[in-house]
């Protein structure tokens, strides 16, 4: 087969046409050079600039040449442990620089990476390493008890930094085919296990060439990394960015927070911007509206759809150079289609079109026999290409069945997404949503059926179902209906803690509903469509209604509602068993920094995760506030005192303003 080529309308071409940075340096990233090993290309790069910064975060900056020396020791680490055979790593590292080397090191080593996320839960992680079979975990000082525990003595741990300094970091020269794996992702499998996607060093390279070429990225441009690198967005970004000589920049949404976002956007000059539509809407709720983010040239969302309200804000927040990409994607191709915004743009319903096909990829789409429908009707969504994944790793028999062999013939394959969509007759992809119980929520692709199993496993629980509902509007959740086995039912939070133990934070469904049997269809299946959707309700708490008595609490409560799409808000209420998540909770923080000036970390509000703690928290701050302006006046009068004055006075307010606070506290 040949590469279908890349067709946009002309409206979308102009618009693609502007995407240049302004320093006019971009050289088109060439077909043939899908041809090569993903440590080809960057040691090209390296050649072409070495002082140039490649990785910067709140902790490192290294250039090119300095990434470069240290990627190669740790491959001679690894290749120290395992010199033969195509080994798997996993890697055990947070969002910072380390874990970029450690993937460049593991490539050059000729082995696969297999990226693990250290806030998941163990029980997650260990699945991943036994299923994986990984013969190496590499990690730092920070994470290394859990690296050993986790290893169990199968398998060995490399500590990135205790690497033997005497290791030479010249580059290898290993010679590594296109066609040779370079990581294996997890994602949610409807086994109730993660299963791995596989992909080899030609399809990132194709990611990458279409990544390049239709945004034009070049060697002056800096982009941030917000996604973790256990999910494909990941390596769109490190390698967009390293693959072109540009600077890849790590924020850490965890620990930062999206009300911290827009400040290091304008300080680190960030020029392409990426995330899921709901990174970005969180985003937008922490601007208070006065930001100048001059030096953004591009915005590109994936994972979800983009509804017409993100696109009203980009319009209100950013600069009229300023380009809007939206794509459609998955780990198994990575981006697919795409469509291209800017401020004269008008999307006619409520959300933006899936858009057109990237170069080398056809959209199909299949009725239930497996036939191709026409324009305007609805099918199953359907990518043919030769740059399709291998397959999941382990899983033969799931990967027969979801990928089809080319009609023609050729060098291709058929992937089919579950996704349902319509074309229009130039061959625009509208998405319609999912075909079975499979759902997006936070950019992740998530498996119900993962959910349910998990759930099932409780002693406490008899039956549950689970399905995704927009509360409120644009902000899809986890909502689990459960039939408890025995009275009184489990408590929230005794769910969520126990959930906690199997399941990551983006798959613990937001709310919980008890129910004395779950409805059924007349064929004794369950009947989603018949399950209660409790809409703005406050959830049924073990936690007395409480009503807000401060106007500080006030306050709160109407932040804690706004966010959370709760029409009612006790001053006791857990935020997190509100069906808060932390996305929701960085957005509180900030509007809390914003409207009481203080200094406020995102941990506080899972410290202190109701209105009543955080208001003793604001309360708090108020009186140090009081008491540094009551000493700051104290020592303007001292000044013009005598000296005995001064002493007399100094001590009476000092004994005052202590008492003062002693008695707040």
């Amino acid at each position: 087969m040949s590469d279908p080529v890349t067709y946009l309308p002309p409206e979308q071409q102009a618009i693609r046409d502007k995407c240049f940075h302004p320093s006019g340096t971009f050289v088109e990233f060439k077909k043939e050079d899908v041809e090569q090993s993903i440590p080809d290309r960057f040691e090209e790069q390296v050649a072409k600039y070495p002082n140039r910064v490649a990785v910067k975060t709140r902790n490192h900056t290294l250039t090119y040449d300095e990434l470069n020396r240290l990627s190669n020791r740790v491959a001679r680490a690894i290749l120290a442990q395992r010199e033969n055979g195509k080994a798997l790593v996993a890697l055990l590292l947070e969002h910072d620089a380390s874990v970029i080397a450690a993937i460049l090191g593991v490539l050059k080593a000729g082995k696969i990476y297999v990226p693990l996320d250290p806030s998941y839960p163990q029980a997650r992680t260990r699945y991943i390493l036994e299923d994986s079979q990984a013969a190496l975990i590499m990690t730092n000082s920070r994470n290394l008890v859990l690296a050993r525990e986790l290893a169990r003595n199968r398998c060995q741990v490399i500590n990135v930094d205790e690497i033997d300094i005497s290791l030479s970091d010249a580059d290898l020269d290993i010679p590594i085919s296109p066609d040779a794996f370079a990581y294996i992702l997890y994602t949610s499998g409807s086994t109730g296990q993660p299963k791995g996607v596989i992909q080899n060093h030609r399809n990132v390279l194709y990611l990458i060439t279409n990544f390049t070429n239709g945004l034009h990225i070049c060697s002056d441009d800096r982009m941030t990394l917000l996604y973790s690198a256990s999910v494909s967005g990941a390596v769109k970004d490190i390698f967009g960015a390293l693959l072109n000589g540009a600077g890849v920049l790590p924020f850490d949404l965890k620990e930062e927070g999206v009300g911290n976002l827009a400040t290091w956007l304008i300080q680190e000059e960030i020029t392409i911007y990426h995330s899921v539509s709901t990174v970005f809407r969180h985003f937008l709720g922490s601007l208070p509206g006065v930001e100048k983010f001059t030096g953004l040239r591009i915005i590109t969302l994936g994972g979800e759809s983009v509804s017409t309200r993100e696109v009203e804000a980009y319009k209100r927040h950013f600069s009229q150079n300023c380009i809007l990409h939206s794509v459609l994607g998955s780990t198994e191709l990575n981006s697919v289609c795409q469509y291209f915004i800017d401020k004269e743009t008008q999307i006619s319903g409520s959300t933006v079109p899936a858009g057109y096909a990237v170069e080398g990829t056809q959209v199909l789409l299949l009725d239930d026999a497996g036939e191709t429908v026409g324009s305007d009707r609805i099918g199953e969504i359907a990518f043919r290409s030769r740059y399709l994944t291998r397959g999941y790793w382990r899983k033969p028999d799931l990967t027969r069945s979801i990928f089809l062999p080319d009609p023609e013939g050729g060098n291709a394959r058929i992937y089919r997404t579950g996704d349902l969509g319509r074309k229009s007759t130039d061959g625009c992809l509208e998405y319609l949503g999912r075909k079975d119980f499979q759902v997006k929520t936070r950019g992740y692709r998530i498996e119900l059926a993962e959910i349910e199993m998990a759930l099932l496993a409780l002693e406490t629980i008899k039956e549950a179902a689970v399905v995704a509902r927009e509360n409120p509007p644009g902000d899809q959740r986890l909502v689990a209906y459960l039939v408890p086995a025995k009275q009184p039912p489990p408590t929230l939070s005794g769910l969520r803690h126990l959930l906690a133990e199997r399941l990551p934070d983006h798959m613990i469904p937001s709310s919980f509903v008890m129910l004395d049997a779950l409805p059924l269809t007349p064929t004794g299946k369950v009947d989603r469509k018949a399950l209660p959707d409790r809409g703005n309700s406050r959830p049924e708490l073990e936690t007395p209604y409480i009503a807000p008595r401060t106007p500080v609490e006030e306050q709160l409560t109407s932040f804690w509602s706004e966010i959370l799409g709760i029409d009612q808000v006790g001053i006791h209420d857990n935020f997190f068993d509100l069906g808060g998540h932390s996305m929701a909770a960085s957005r509180v923080v900030s509007r809390v920094i914003r409207t009481f000036q203080l200094e406020l970390p995102i941990k506080a509000m899972f410290n202190s995760p109701t209105v009543a703690e955080m208001a003793k928290i604001i309360a708090l701050n108020e009186t140090k506030k009081a008491g540094q302006e009551a000493l700051a006046r104290m020592l303007s009068e001292v000044e013009s005192m005598s000296e005995g004055q001064a002493q007399k006075s100094l001590a009476e307010e000092t004994a005052a303003t202590t008492t003062e606070g002693k008695r707040h506290e």
